[in-house]
């Protein structure tokens, strides 16, 4: 191995698929995208990426506009889902030009046809990217109504051969309960993906939980907010939840 090149042997996790929601980039603001807050995601990705690891990102838009949400205040759900599609493109480009600044090589890519501003997705050609040691951010969903960005996250990390999903959130794992609303709620340190969906434990959409348990890719669940916490999970420590097929550690 040269002396330049990072030892991934280190990691437990090489390629990842790292999950976060349009809310996070917000920052302390109510709405939109916070530049700081980007950056210091950027900074850990950054991170990340120097200690070796292959990554790619899904951002939702839910800090933009939310299809659902949409939908409840009476607009057709496939328009509204398609307008929340065009936030993910927004929220990807933002993280783009970020992350660039930095000096960390990225691209775009949109299930949905925008040849002016980013790529469209092929699979192939997205996995070319990771093992160049850029970071490809996906956007736009799958590129249809009536899907979650879970589920297109799901579905991307499928598709790159991801060792695992991470979904980085504001609580540090998946709790019996909301840990805001029960003092009483115990943070689980690993567990099933049928126990998920039985309990109802509301960490990613349903479907996306079921497309990851039938292929047998885990998700990590962790805290944004702990510094150093995405370099942690991918040496596998830290406080994470592990979601797998048996819920059990060595998976």
């Amino acid at each position: 191995m040269p002396a330049d090149e990072p030892d991934k042997s280190q990691l437990k996790y090489k390629r990842v698929l790292l999950k976060l929601s349009g809310e996070a980039l917000m920052g302390p603001g109510q709405f939109g995208i916070d530049i700081p807050t980007c950056v210091t995601f950027a900074q850990a990705i950054a991170a990340a990426r120097d200690a070796g690891a292959e990554i790619c990102l899904v951002i939702g838009g839910g800090n933009i506009f939310r299809g659902v949400a949409g939908a409840a205040k009476g607009m057709e759900r496939a328009q509204a889902d398609s307008m929340g599609m065009l936030a993910t493109v927004m929220n990807a480009l933002a993280m783009q030009s970020v992350l660039e600044s930095i000096g960390v090589p990225t691209r775009v890519q949109s299930a949905l046809s925008m040849d002016a501003v980013c790529e469209p997705y092929i699979r192939r050609r997205a996995q070319r990217h990771m093992e160049k040691g850029r970071v490809v951010i996906f956007a736009a969903g799958i590129g249809n109504p009536f899907f979650t960005t879970d589920t297109g996250a799901a579905l991307r990390a499928i598709e790159m051969n991801c060792d695992a999903l991470l979904k980085g959130t504001q609580v540090d794992g998946v709790y019996t309960a909301d840990p805001k609303l029960d003092a009483t709620a115990t943070r689980y340190e690993n567990v099933a993906f049928d126990e998920l969906l039985i309990k109802n434990l509301r960490v990613m959409d349903p479907s996306a939980v079921s497309l990851m348990r039938d292929n047998n890719v885990p998700i990590v669940v962790f805290s944004l907010k702990e510094k150093g916490s995405l370099l942690n999970v991918l040496h596998g420590r830290g406080t994470s939840t592990t979601i797998s097929k048996t819920g059990r550690a060595s998976e």
